[in-house]
């Protein structure tokens, strides 16, 4: 298609050319070439109106028609702590696109792959300021803050865009479940004693999730990275 448009394009330009570099073309040939010049145009633009256009990412959640509104499903309030011991609320993400996931840092499974891909997020959204980063640590009672500090500054990342925080457990576990959709629970059946699921849930400045992706598959990170620049170009930078 995009070839079959380029030498569409190249043909107008020639059209275009000999229309005004030949004024001595017999009145036969003018016709012809007029024609012609009209025919390339107009296979140009049936082409191009008929190139699909690209779907809107998602909306997860149950909605509700409220009126003639539809409300969506939507990330609930939480207060926890993070790596500097700073309040992170729902305000701290307020007209931000954000990544968010769980994790604990004495994880020896999927863990380091989820962090090495998950930098690679942080590193290419680095020139994206409306870009924030949001890790749950489902240990609470072993990743203090002081633990969760030393871990984002081994990652080499800054607080003020890769937020990792802690507290009461059941809040944690109930934010995953009920409100990402993801899993995070004590499982004693487990090499380290817990279970959680893998992915990176992108949600969008309304607070609403529109992407859901497998944080140890690079194809899929791939993905997300992609859609987050989709997304920024929807609801503006």
């Amino acid at each position: 298609m995009k070839e079959m448009k380029s030498d569409l394009r190249k043909s107008a330009t020639r059209c275009q050319t000999l229309a005004i570099g030949d004024r001595k073309l017999e009145t036969g040939n003018w016709k012809i070439l007029t024609v012609y010049c009209l025919l390339i145009t107009s296979c140009f633009l049936l082409l191009a109106s008929c190139t699909p256009k690209e779907r809107p990412l998602p909306i997860f959640g149950e909605r509700e028609l409220v009126g003639k509104d539809t409300v969506y499903h939507t990330i609930a309030n939480f207060k926890f702590v993070d790596q500097d011991s700073s309040i992170i609320t729902n305000k701290t993400y307020q007209d931000k696109i954000y990544v968010a996931d769980f994790f604990f840092t004495s994880c020896r499974t999927i863990c380091p792959i989820m962090k090495t891909q998950l930098v690679r997020v942080y590193e290419a959204t680095k020139e994206m300021p409306d870009v924030l980063l949001l890790s749950h640590t489902i240990d609470p009672e072993y990743d203090t803050v002081a633990l969760l500090h030393d871990f984002a500054e081994r990652l080499g990342v800054e607080s003020k865009r890769w937020h990792f925080v802690t507290g009461v457990k059941d809040s944690i576990y109930k934010i995953a479940q009920t409100s990402y959709f993801a899993t995070a629970m004590e499982d004693t059946s487990e090499p380290d004693g817990f279970i959680h699921s893998g992915a990176f849930l992108l949600i969008d400045k309304k607070g609403r999730i529109r992407g859901k992706y497998d944080g140890t598959k690079e194809e899929e990170v791939n993905q997300l990275i992609i859609d987050i620049k989709r997304l920024r170009s929807v609801e503006g930078e």
